[in-house]
């Protein structure tokens, strides 16, 4: 079995789903390393408080 694509979730405690500099940076890291793979990342999603925010929305991906 393999993957072709993901999508990156993750929560933020405090509810403030705003992307943090360490979240674009970890996220470009992961983008980076999948190349090899051939492996696509669809979106990265933080969620907090009722709240989704998107990457890929935000011009990210």
């Amino acid at each position: 079995m393999a993957a072709s694509s993901l999508i990156l979730v993750h929560n933020h405690p405090s509810g403030d789903t705003t992307f943090s500099r360490a979240d674009i940076d970890m996220t470009r890291e992961i983008i980076d390393a999948r190349i090899p793979f051939e492996i696509e990342v669809h979106d990265h999603l933080t969620a907090g408080m009722g709240c989704v925010t998107s990457f890929r929305s935000a011009g990210l991906i």
